[in-house]
């Protein structure tokens, strides 16, 4: 079993390698996203035994580094390109955010004394991570100060109803009669140059480049500590996201190069860090209310994208990109949008996908503490 920290790292480094290639060579690993890839691969070697399933590596990654990563992301985001999303996909996308909410609402209160006291938490943690990516899930994690034992298992719950899901969106505008052709998006197209954007910058990265993201992340999340310090009510992790979203709006910051590479590999590597952190005996151990509870949010979000949306008249490529940008972010909101051939919605679904990181940490921070107050905790 691996537990030196240089022995940790390089077999993580080596899995996010392996699911970037998996996933640029193979249609069928393109339909997963490396993300989803380097969930599982982290998840193999923990529980087969290769790497520890705890170690300080991890905290790094989760405390530290994610929060690099959550800065780098979010400076790409630009609050007009959401507008220019379109009205289908934005209100495909509210209904899924919606759909998100009302689930966590209904597990919460049905399984809320399985959960024990730290349902609450667990209310937010999801809330946020299924309107915004995996970044909200341990950003809220450490706002809320979550037990590590009980992350263990809802993380692994969490890696196998997003994989369930992931291929439920993949197979769903088939069975609804909207789906397309299963090849992906030809080279050359120009929503392509998007999804190339967060596995390669394009241009060649200067040093000036390097160190001018490394001080803007260094300063934002140093900065956020100071102010969070200061003012305990509202924890630094929504600090943190307000201020990398002022900064990218500034001309000078939006033209450094490599922040979505950059910003995605470290994403990436903490991804795999989570699935090594996932051991599926934690799962069992802590009791299969986590499966289901995870699966009850993903069921109600579910029915109300699909159904709510087909009632809408919106077709079913967008619904199922704009899920994929609900529960899985923008890596898996690019594979379906790339692997069933949704160029059009290529675009629009990484935009609603980032503004969903965006304020993932916001919805996800306020239905915690509406849940505790709710319940009593």
């Amino acid at each position: 079993m691996i537990q030196d920290p240089f022995g940790i790292f390089l077999a993580l480094a080596g899995s996010v390698f392996l699911a970037v290639w998996l996933e640029r060579n193979y249609r069928f690993f393109r339909s997963l996203s490396a993300g989803l890839l380097c969930l599982l691969f982290g998840m193999v070697l923990s529980n087969t035994g290769l790497l520890v399933g705890e170690a300080e590596s991890y905290e790094q990654i989760s405390n530290i580094w994610i929060n690099a990563a959550i800065v780098l992301v979010l400076l790409n985001v630009d609050l007009r390109s959401v507008v220019k999303a379109g009205k289908a996909m934005l209100t495909a996308f509210g209904l899924g955010a919606l759909g998100t909410m009302l689930g966590t609402f209904l597990a919460t209160f049905l399984l809320a004394d399985a959960l024990g006291p730290e349902a609450w938490k667990l209310t937010g943690q999801f809330t946020g991570t299924y309107i915004g990516g995996s970044a909200n899930f341990y950003a809220l994690a450490a706002a809320f100060e979550t037990d590590p034992n009980l992350m263990s298992g809802a993380l692994a719950a969490d890696v196998i109803v997003t994989s369930i899901w992931l291929a439920a969106c993949i197979a769903i505008p088939a069975l609804l009669r909207g789906g397309r052709s299963l090849d992906p998006v030809p080279s050359g197209k120009g929503p392509l140059t998007l999804e190339q954007r967060l596995n390669e910058s394009g241009e060649s990265l200067r040093m000036m480049d390097f160190f001018g993201l490394a001080a803007i992340t260094l300063g934002t999340m140093v900065a956020s500590r100071l102010i969070g310090a200061a003012w305990p009510v509202i924890p630094s992790v929504l600090w943190l996201t307000t201020i990398t979203l002022i900064l990218g709006h500034f001309g000078p910051v939006r033209k450094l190069r490599g922040a979505p590479v950059l910003g995605n590999s470290l994403l990436y590597l903490f991804l795999a860090a989570n699935g090594a952190r996932s051991l599926v005996s934690e799962m069992f151990a802590a009791g299969a209310v986590l499966f289901w509870f995870a699966a009850l949010i993903v069921a109600v979000h579910g029915l109300v994208i699909f159904g709510v949306g087909r009632l809408l008249r919106i077709d079913a490529g967008t619904l199922s990109v704009a899920s994929q940008a609900n529960i899985g972010g923008a890596a898996s909101a690019v594979a379906i949008a790339s692997a069933r051939g949704y160029a059009v919605q290529m675009l629009p679904g990484i935009a609603v996908a980032l503004a969903g990181y965006a304020v993932g940490n916001y919805f996800g921070f306020g239905m915690g503490v509406l849940a505790r107050s709710l319940l009593g905790g």
